[in-house]
């Protein structure tokens, strides 16, 4: 089926690829090792299955799939290339699919379109029952960007809530037509709770108004600037910061200093 650019669609068939990609959902990333928490669970739910590729190796470890399909077409064709395979195809947007309605414990998985990478990443982590694991292939530069030690919003977004790890790069080149960028696959392995409340994250977007800017800045009209030097001192933060030099804890901090 010829691809529509509107949906972002670039399809990836390479087998090898697609079995790997298909193994982070139930190995440990760190020593590629079977991770027994995950072996044991049946279920995985593939954002945007498109033609089935990763689907395919999906189904081999796990019992049931629930393939989550935006484009009709694709949804009604695809039940008919797995017989006999317990797949459910849903033709919904993911980002209005309810989560909640799923028994048990389940994973994540998808090759998703860039445009809307951030907002399936926000959603899955605040849901109210997280999946156990969460797989999926992302621009390489966001990918980056989500996992680099200089933060930026969206990578201290999901430390909040989850750990998170860079797997296999994959090149334009692989893909059908090929995308403009690079890709790279994400592992996000959600904790129980954030580990910092919702206030740290609203006074985490005030600091983040200006990126380049220096943080003290960013924070004038909070407190006096010689406050605020004197608990970035006490939290072991430059005076020069910018909002990427500080990291999750040390935000938090900042938010008790001014509280």
């Amino acid at each position: 089926m010829k691809n529509k650019k509107e949906l972002g669609q670039n399809w990836l068939n390479n087998r090898v690829i697609l079995e790997e990609i298909a193994d982070y959902t139930v190995k440990n990333i760190e020593n590629q090792s079977a991770d027994e928490s995950s072996d044991k669970i049946s279920l995985c739910v593939e954002i945007g299955p498109g033609l089935g590729y990763l689907t395919s190796s999906l189904l081999k470890r796990f019992e049931r799939v629930i393939a989550v399909e935006f484009d009709a077409e694709l949804a009604r064709k695809l039940p008919g290339s797995f017989p006999g395979k317990d797949l459910t195809v849903v033709n919904e947007d993911i980002l209005k699919y309810d989560f909640e309605n799923i028994n048990g414990e389940y994973v994540v998985a998808g090759n998703i379109p860039y445009y809307i990478t951030s907002p399936i990443i926000r959603k899955l982590l605040t849901l109210e029952r997280k999946p156990k694991r969460i797989v999926l292939l992302i621009q390489k530069e966001v990918a980056e960007r989500i996992v680099d030690k200089n933060e930026a919003l969206l990578s201290l977004f999901v430390k909040n809530y989850a750990r998170v790890s860079a797997g296999l790069v994959v090149k334009r080149e692989e893909f059908t037509p090929p995308p403009k960028v690079d890709s790279q696959v994400i592992v996000v392995e959600p904790y129980k709770k954030p580990m910092v409340s919702e206030n740290v994250l609203d006074l985490i977007q005030i600091g983040f108004k200006a990126p380049r800017k220096k943080l003290v800045h960013n924070l004038a009209g909070l407190k006096t600037k010689e406050d605020l030097l004197r608990c970035f001192d006490a939290c072991g933060i430059s005076q020069d910061a910018r909002p990427g030099d500080v990291k999750l804890e040390q935000w938090a901090k900042i938010y008790g200093f001014l509280k």
